[in-house]
């Protein structure tokens, strides 16, 4: 599951030894710099910057990690050292070690906000960090932005031992998954999950009950999870954001979302029960 560490503690500026070792998470277009250990892989560890080929675009203190300072940087898109490859975030699920996959999840986010935030979307004046917060600045209009998150909900429906499931066309052939979107402005969790069920296979559920959270760094919300029991309606997808949507007994559930996923851990838990 993608989620900082509880051993991990988050700091803006490092406090400690300069000769210390420390965990690289380095990023080219988006994926992260490993090395292959059998059948894992494994990050960066110097206490200085070991690439001199590869000069920084942005570096970010991240925290420690078990008394390890955690470093982010981005990198031109480049060939990498020998002996390294740059590889997806969801290509390194079960490979890298779930606690390093966690701060990686985090410095990605930090990555692209601190990367996307360059300039002030007030006035347009190039922004500053802030020495005494995760924020940028602006010194023209006195903006200030942080770190965005994006509140997706998700919510797996129950009806007499089945579970409701739905197809998207972004899916891979024969995958299914529970229905999810975006939390609109105004709106709280329960009335998105209220209006998404609606709009988008025209069923409405009640007894709506939190199941819990994951980071989801792509590219960056938080995925807010939920069950709920059928209320009515008949089902029907709209074609548009579902192509196609059913109900599904434990024993005979079709293909599932990746294992990393928020999703897959709804519908196992209710294989798992039986319905």
């Amino acid at each position: 599951m993608l989620r900082l560490p509880d051993d991990f503690q988050p700091a803006l500026l490092p406090e400690h030894d300069p000769d210390a070792p420390i965990q690289w998470f380095v990023f080219a277009g988006g994926n992260l710099l490993v090395r292959s250990v059998g059948e894992g892989v494994e990050l960066p560890l110097a206490s200085i910057w070991p690439f001199a080929k590869l000069p920084t675009k942005r570096r970010l203190y991240l925290g420690a990690l078990n008394g390890r300072p955690c470093h982010a940087a981005e990198v031109e898109a480049a060939a990498p050292p020998p002996g390294m490859r740059f590889e997806s975030l969801r290509a390194l699920w079960t490979r890298l070690d779930e606690k390093l996959l966690g701060v990686a999840s985090h410095a990605a986010q930090l990555i692209e906000w601190d990367r996307s935030h360059q300039f002030c979307g007030c006035c347009g004046a190039p922004t500053e960090r802030r020495a005494d917060e995760r924020a940028r600045h602006c010194p023209a209009c006195d903006a200030m932005v942080y770190p965005r998150l994006s509140p997706v909900v998700m919510v797996r429906v129950a009806r007499d031992g089945e579970i409701l499931l739905a197809r998207a066309p972004r899916f891979p052939p024969g995958v299914y998954s529970v229905l999810a979107g975006f939390v609109e402005a105004g709106e709280t969790l329960e009335q998105a999950i209220q209006r998404e069920v609606l709009e988008e296979v025209n069923v409405r559920v009640r007894n709506l009950r939190y199941f819990a959270s994951q980071s989801w760094p792509f590219p960056h919300s938080l995925m807010i999870a939920f069950t709920a029991d059928y209320a009515g309606g008949e089902l029907r997808a709209d074609g548009r954001e579902i192509v196609d949507a059913g109900w599904f007994a434990p024993a005979d559930l079709p293909g599932l979302p990746s294992p990393m996923s928020m999703a897959w851990r709804l519908i196992q838990d209710f294989a798992s029960r039986g319905g």
